[in-house]
């Protein structure tokens, strides 16, 4: 009988397209008989491999350097290293936080923005982080997921800027480029943030091992806090 219910659940969530790793994991304890409030789930989370020929695989140690730092620091327990998963695979229902960086050029098929916006919408969370020069084409490729939205800038008392770490000013600014204040933009789907964009602030570069960019201990404690918050936020707001 609970194989059938299991069943039913999974052709069920399979034709809503919401299929995230987290839900999953807790329906499975459920319906296994696990005591969900001991358990110790690991989520994995993923990084975005996109067309177009830019970097979307910069800052290598970036995403294992904030899972550990966020396991000890809000015990998560997010396993170590990162998957890469593509847009327009259905394996991106897998994972309820998806990062992408790059510093070139993005291009999201007419399949693959569809798929990027079914995941969205069923409770996914797509982080961007410009790694400086990905502004001018990511914002013309959010323009096929969301139509209809606008990249907004949040202001400095929304919950992703005081999770564990208060951030009273928003984002930190990791790494000068333009000289520009660093800010946080966001695609609110029927009232939820869908996608976080840290513009002109560089949080990845602020991840990776220290030997790489050489940043002050400071610098790297304020990228890590502040993607610990956005993973936070990501994992107590998005489902």
């Amino acid at each position: 009988m609970r194989l059938v219910k299991f069943h039913l659940f999974l052709v069920y969530y399979s034709m809503l397209m919401v299929t995230t790793y987290v839900r999953f994991a807790l329906i499975l304890l459920i319906l296994t008989g696990h005591d969900v409030a001991q358990a110790q789930l690991s989520v994995k989370i993923a990084k975005l491999k996109y067309n177009g020929g830019g970097d979307w695989y910069a800052n290598k140690t970036s995403l294992p350097n904030l899972i550990a730092f966020t396991n000890q620091e809000i015990g998560t327990s997010i396993f170590p290293e990162e998957d890469v998963v593509e847009v327009g695979s259905r394996d991106l229902f897998l994972y309820p936080y998806v990062y992408a960086t790059g510093h070139g050029n993005v291009v999201f098929s007419e399949s693959e923005a569809a798929n990027l916006r079914k995941y969205l919408i069923g409770g996914g969370f797509l982080h961007i982080d410009d790694n400086y020069g990905l502004d001018k084409f990511i914002r013309i490729e959010l323009k096929k997921v969301f139509p209809e939205l606008e990249l907004i800038e949040l202001p400095f008392d929304h919950p992703i800027y005081h999770q564990k770490f208060d951030f009273p000013n928003g984002l930190p600014k990791i790494h000068e480029h333009d000289a520009k204040p660093p800010q946080g933009f966001g695609l609110l789907y029927e009232g939820r943030l869908v996608i976080f964009y840290s513009y002109e602030c560089d949080l990845g570069n602020g991840w990776e091992d220290q030997r790489i960019h050489n940043d002050p201990p400071e610098k790297r404690q304020q990228a890590l806090r502040m993607g610990a918050n956005i993973l936070t936020y990501c994992f107590t707001n998005s489902f």
